[in-house]
């Protein structure tokens, strides 16, 4: 069983934010898979998926982005899904907007959805997509921007980098993950 895991928060107020690419991806795999996230637990939406590679979930923790991992660890001990088998996809300020970045381990790099999973998991080694969304501006604040919509110039780039990240994930399904890094990353 493969656990996919988009980070974000939830709220109106947060849809199509840059802090929020993770939670774009889950609802773009969702949209093309049909199974909308409609299951509730451990503080968290997501919908379990029976594919020809197995059996998928699909998961938005609804803490809010700092504090992830009180909902991704209870789940993962739920369902038993061993640690090479989760996928973490995120927003990363020091990537070009819409590059991927693929790894299977690394720290949290001042990201705090990570942190918080680090910290939960017990460990820096888990498979992650990083979606790159660029630095700020000069003189803007980090939290300010990563909080802020996409620019209407930068949608069709997101856009991309969103069904980049599905064809990853869906090859990360049957493949090995360091395969699907070489494959992807920089895409």
């Amino acid at each position: 069983m493969k656990l996919i895991i988009g980070l974000g928060n939830p709220g109106k107020q947060y849809e199509h934010t840059r802090h929020n690419i993770g939670f774009e991806c889950i609802d773009a795999l969702a949209e093309k898979w049909g199974s909308p996230l409609n299951q509730l637990k451990f503080n968290g939406m997501y919908a379990s998926i029976h594919r020809p590679e197995g059996k998928v979930i699909l998961l938005k923790p609804l803490t809010y982005m700092n504090l992830s991992g009180e909902c991704v660890r209870p789940l993962m001990d739920y369902f038993d899904i061993a640690l090479e088998d989760i996928i973490v996809i995120y927003d990363d300020l020091d990537l070009e907007t819409g590059k991927l970045r693929l790894r299977q381990k690394g720290s949290a790099g001042g990201h705090n959805g990570i942190k918080s999973l680090i910290q939960h998991l017990g460990t820096q080694e888990f498979n992650r997509i990083r979606v790159g969304i660029n630095r700020p501006p000069a003189g803007m604040k980090v939290t300010d921007y990563v909080l802020a919509k996409f620019s209407k110039e930068e949608d069709p780039i997101i856009e991309d980098a969103v069904n980049k990240t599905v064809s990853a994930v869906e090859a990360a399904l049957s493949k090995k993950f360091l395969d699907v890094m070489t494959e992807f990353n920089g895409a």
